[in-house]
């Protein structure tokens, strides 16, 4: 029968347990860590200083070489596709670090043009783009301001002037005369045949008269019919001569709005041509503004009736007039850029939609209805970007619609093209503009973590085509003098740059041994600036609080410990629920098949160790090895690997020469939640042996490692969390002397623990055995020796190797025996 738990009470256990360190810890295979294993100190003998203040501040990115080369890389390709992508951790945000390197490349280029767009006269929908040298944009502008604002003046004084209304008049004139003598003839044709012309509501009208008045109807029914025909033939023929007039004045007018018009034309071509040869003068180097100044004078001629005299050719507002008819006149400036600077613009734009990205048309609403017109469109980040860089974050790109597609489609156009997002989507039908694009020359530089780039890669292959230079940050950088000096530099300039209290040299200290911490190895120090950051701005906040003017190392501890405590109220429950046996841990006594694995939770930034139990039952079978979270689907695929592993581990170990004859189950125990890795499966494989050579394990040691086929112990994760998780348990039950954690050797690299472990250690309350076999392991957790295989093949006497084989052994004649019955069974049935 399988024994599940000692039959020693927990007093005998611990009094046990205290005897086998006193007697066999000398000799045990494995010996604990001394403590200046479990933590490494900073070394700042160096850097001679007595706080940050006293230190020059580290500039650009610290440790970040392969990154540095590639950005060099990229600025310095001109060619299309060599766009930066700089990935790294997800914590990290290098934009400002990035941008200040680009600062240098930036400065060392020629300022980019500068862009306007004007009124397209021809055609008002399709606005004309035009390049202008930098800083010459704001000049053009304001030269067209003072052009309008010139013929505002001079246009209604030269068609107000005694010249151009004498010539108006003349043409008046002519045209009264021409009417006047048309009339004039008619009328005295009739009157020689006594008619007379009327005017009335419906037109002209001939009617017979005497003496110069009009014949009434009543009288003119009782004259001869003979008369009253006579008098009908003359009116027809003076109908058809009057006609004859009627026909003429349309032509006259005709001519008389042609002749004003000649004139208008001839007056403005003179008011207007001095003030646009002047603009002209201005600007002759550059050729669309030439152009453009003389499609301002031909419209001018044209239309000079819209600006001075109302009421003629007045059309109403047109889609390049909403205000005033000047304002068709205006400069919409684009992109300028101001001459004091010098450099290519760097721009980084935190909200990339589709209108702040490439640029909008806005619209207002006029007598109910949306218009536009060219001084409405605004520009985009990457048009004020454009002959320089462009920083854009990925996941803030990929989350805006239509944001991603744009960009590559204008990197692949190499123009810029305004896109009305409204229009694709149907949701507005109003008349919309058309603008010029304009030709593209940007360095594209997207900031994203490595899951994002790498989901990105595999699933749009058009990134390969447009970002070719990858800029991988480092999470961390090797421990030296060296570099712990430079971190000691970057809290200098983390300081000054945010106005903190410098910090003293303890202080510094325990930061950058935090920042090893973060890194979670000794021997590194992570490069997550950000982390630093907000550590600094803590202990700055502390240290202001206790009235100091340097933040000390106490005030980076009290930091640190808030920081923790805000977080820690999940784990805190959860050590309230061990300690009142609710979630049932063991810390002292042995059990068979039972051990205390170390798992690690992580919430958001926040990691916490704590123990869970692992038992193992088992009976003969068919060799199969039952993971119970993994049946229950609880069970994370890398975990179930690691529970298969065990199946891999038996086989080639123990009883090789027959077959393997065991059933066993596996769980966590009270795990109600998902169980994921192969950290647990050393504890796993340790309660698997225990429970088949029937030896008990200590409690008062909890365990964490991954295994090989080969019984390797492999190195795991947040290997700090867990011994603290698991020292917190005990130190709150009361450390015996005796209780320790078993984690891979290769963790040992790794430790960087807290400072009341450090303390148990170095008291010797507390142990951290570093192990690189299951059979070290397996020693340190039973008291057996392993044992080597002999000449014969045969484990010594008594190790738990020949206590496993032989209960395998055992199992397999079970089953054979079994297999026998059965067969005898069947056939005396038969």
């Amino acid at each position: 029968m399988v024994q599940v738990e000692s039959k020693s009470s927990p007093a005998s256990a611990v009094e046990s347990a205290e005897r086998h360190d006193e007697t066999t810890r000398p000799t045990d295979p494995v010996q604990p860590l001394a403590s200046a294993r479990l933590y490494r100190a900073a070394d700042l003998s160096a850097l001679p200083f007595q706080s940050t203040a006293d230190i020059a501040a580290a500039g650009g990115l610290i440790g970040q070489d392969r990154a540095l080369d590639a950005i060099g890389f990229g600025t310095q390709v001109d060619k299309p596709g060599f766009n930066l992508f700089v990935i790294g951790p997800n914590s990290m945000r290098a934009q400002h670090a990035v941008a200040n390197i680009l600062k240098e490349a930036a400065s060392k280029r020629r300022m980019p043009p500068d862009w306007i767009y004007v009124n397209n006269f021809s055609d008002p929908r399709k606005p004309v783009a035009i390049e202008l040298p930098a800083g010459r944009a704001a000049e053009f502008r304001d030269v067209m301001r003072g052009l309008v604002d010139d013929l505002k003046t001079a246009l209604p004084a030269v068609f107000a002037s005694e010249d151009y209304q004498t010539r108006r008049g003349a043409i008046d004139q002519a045209f009264q005369a021409k009417q006047s003598e048309g009339f004039t003839a008619l009328r005295d044709k009739a009157s020689a045949k006594d008619i007379v012309i009327l005017r009335t509501p419906m037109g002209f009208a001939l009617a017979p008269a005497r003496g110069g008045e009009p014949v009434p109807p009543e009288e003119f029914a009782t004259w001869p019919e003979q008369k009253r025909r006579e008098i009908g033939a003359i009116i027809e023929g003076l109908e058809k001569d009057l006609e004859h007039v009627m026909h003429q004045l349309p032509q006259w007018e005709t001519e008389r709005r042609d002749d004003i018009r000649k004139l208008n034309r001839e007056t403005a071509k003179f008011a207007v041509g001095h003030f646009i040869d002047t603009a002209k003068s201005r600007f002759t180097a550059t050729a669309k503004i030439v152009a453009h100044l003389e499609a301002i004078r031909d419209d001018l001629i044209e239309n000079v009736a819209m600006f001075v005299i109302k009421g003629e050719g007045d059309e109403g507002p047109q889609l390049d007039q909403l205000e005033g008819p000047f304002d068709r006149y205006a400069v919409n400036v684009l992109v300028g850029r101001g001459t004091e600077t010098a450099g290519v613009p760097i721009i980084e734009e935190m909200h990339p939609t589709l209108g702040n990205l490439l640029g909008s048309i806005e619209y207002v609403s006029h007598h109910g209805v949306l218009v536009t017109n060219f001084r409405l469109i605004k520009a985009g980040a990457i048009h004020l970007a454009n002959g320089g860089f462009l920083l854009l974050d990925a996941r803030s790109l990929l989350t805006e619609p239509f944001s991603w597609t744009a960009l590559k489609r204008t990197l692949r156009q190499r123009e810029i093209r305004i896109e009305d997002v409204g229009r694709f989507l149907g949701l507005t039908s109003t008349v919309s503009l058309e603008p010029d694009p304009i030709p593209l020359d940007v360095k594209v530089v997207l900031f994203g973590d490595r899951l994002l780039y790498y989901l990105l890669a595999t699933f749009d292959p058009d990134l390969a085509e447009h970002f070719k230079v990858l800029a991988d940050l480092e999470d961390d950088v090797n421990r030296t003098p060296a570099t712990e000096a430079a971190h000691a530099r970057m809290i200098a300039a983390l300081a000054r740059q945010h106005g903190l209290k410098p910090v003293d040299r303890a202080g510094t200290a325990l930061i950058i041994e935090h920042a090893a911490r973060l890194a979670d190895h000794a021997n590194k120090l992570t490069l997550v600036v950000e982390q630093l950051d907000d550590l600094l701005t803590e202990a700055d906040f502390w240290a202001g609080k206790s009235g100091r003017a340097i933040i000390s190392r106490a005030d980076v501890e009290a930091a640190i410990e808030h920081k923790i405590r805000r977080s820690a109220r999940l784990r805190d429950r959860a050590q309230q629920s061990i300690l009142e046996d609710v979630a049932l841990i063991d810390t002292s006594g042995s059990r068979v098949g039972q051990v205390n694995g170390l798992s690690v939770a992580e919430l958001a930034d926040f990691r916490f160790g704590r123990p869970s139990r692992i038992t193992c039952r088992v009976r003969p079978g068919s060799g199969k090895v039952v993971d119970i979270e993994r049946e229950v689907a609880l069970g994370g695929p890398i975990h179930s690997k690691g529970v298969l592993i065990l199946s891999g581990f038996l086989a080639g170990r123990y009883a090789l020469d027959t077959p393997m004859s065991l059933f066993a189950s596996l769980v966590f125990e009270q795990s109600y939640g998902g169980v994921e890795g192969d950290s647990a499966s050393s504890a796993e494989l340790y309660a698997l042996l225990s429970a088949l050579a029937e030896l008990p394990l200590r409690q008062d040691l909890g365990v964490t490692g991954s295994v090989n086929q080969q019984g390797q112990i492999q190195a795991i994760g947040a290997v700090n969390e867990k011994i603290e998780g698991f020292f917190d348990i005990c130190q709150k039950r009361e450390l015996t002397g005796g209780q320790g954690v078993l984690i891979p050797t290769a963790n040992v690299q790794h430790l960087m623990l807290r400072r009341d472990v450090i303390d148990a250690c170095s008291a010797g309350r507390f142990f951290v055995y570093p192990v690189a076999t299951i059979d070290e392991g397996m020693s340190l957790l039973t008291g057996r020796p392993a044992g080597e295989r002999d000449s014969d093949g045969l484990y010594p006497a008594q190790s738990f190797n020949r206590l496993v084989e032989e209960r395998l052994h055992a199992f397999a004649r079970i089953r054979q025996s079994f297999g026998r019955e059965t067969l005898s069974s069947s056939e005396n049935r038969s």
